[in-house]
């Protein structure tokens, strides 16, 4: 007797509205994440965007104030950037720029582990010492500038008056108004200002480090410098390397702090290629210029940016 085989047949039907929802579906997700995404990309385009465009397209021209009631910006090609880098302020803008940089990322960066380190240890009161920190980084920047500004006076600053309290001087430091101290005064500032940051990325990465090395460390004879060396340091180092990098970015394009401190004064002594850009537009009023010097800026900043980014991914594959 011959097995009869009972062939099952689905309906085309169904088939056909399995693909559709599945159709409808991708479809309806893809709508989805572009109706998240556009939103993002015009705000990115308009507020990012455009002004960087504008500002290399005027940096070509010759924009002052008459532009904004006639509208005429003279083509004037790569004669802006030669006649910034051409000027006597942009060598003492590069050098203070670098000195303010190095100076500033250095004392925040050591003092930053330094705290992370001490806070890294159990006490009591160590929370409410880690949140008091923040609070230079929480401050408004041009709040903080005033303030010091004040402490820094030559004549009634607080500073002065407690050296002179203590017979350290026998006559009161020009912190704000004496070439030779005016830079290292903005650069003290600018590291009280910046040890919040860095002690709290620092921070976060010594907790990821686990207890059980330092203990066996200790089995093994190890000290604290010993064991820093060879375990917290190595360990820390893609934190460090991030911290350094936007340290860097952050630093170059500080402003406010000088602005309110100085104004790139006595004699230039504080001028920096962000004060200097910003002296140009809107104090000299050549937009132009300005506008060059601020795309110098850019672009170092952007070799900067470039390598904390690229940090960033070998520190997460690591």
């Amino acid at each position: 007797m011959a097995d009869t085989a009972t062939v099952v047949r689905r309906p085309a039907g169904s088939v056909l509205g399995t693909g559709r929802w599945r159709r409808n579906h991708r479809l309806r997700t893809r709508l989805g994440e572009l109706a998240f995404l556009v939103p993002a990309a015009a705000y990115m385009l308009l507020f990012f965007g455009y002004p960087v465009v504008k500002n290399v397209l005027m940096s070509f021209e010759s924009y002052t104030t008459r532009t904004f009631y006639t509208g005429d910006a003279p083509w004037v090609g790569l004669r802006n950037y030669a006649e910034v880098i051409a000027s006597s302020v942009f060598s003492q803008a590069v050098l203070n720029t670098v000195l303010f940089t190095v100076g500033s990322i250095a004392g925040q960066f050591v003092l930053g582990l330094g705290m992370a380190l001490f806070f890294k240890r159990r006490f009591p009161l160590s929370g409410v010492l880690r949140s008091l920190l923040l609070l230079p980084w929480l401050i408004p920047l041009l709040a903080s500038s005033t303030v010091w500004r004040w402490i820094l006076d030559q004549d009634n600053g607080a500073l002065n008056r407690l050296l002179s309290g203590l017979h350290l001087v026998s006559t009161h430091p020009g912190w704000l108004t004496d070439t030779r101290l005016a830079l290292v005064a903005v650069i003290g500032v600018n590291i009280w200002i910046g040890i919040p940051f860095n002690t709290t990325i620092l921070y976060g990465g010594l907790q990821d480090i686990s207890n059980e090395l330092y203990e066996a460390a200790a089995i093994d004879g190890a000290t604290r410098w010993r064991a820093f060396r060879h375990i917290t340091w190595p360990l820390l180092r893609p934190v460090v390397t991030v911290v350094l990098v936007l340290g860097v970015v952050y630093t170059l394009k500080v402003l406010d702090i000088i602005l309110g401190l100085t104004r790139g004064g006595p004699a230039n002594a504080t001028q920096t290629i962000a004060t200097q850009s910003y002296a140009l537009s809107f104090q000299q009023f050549d937009f132009g210029q300005g506008a060059a010097l601020g795309n110098v800026l850019i672009v170092v900043s952007l070799v900067f940016a470039l390598l904390y980014l690229r940090v960033n991914r070998r520190a997460v594959d690591e």
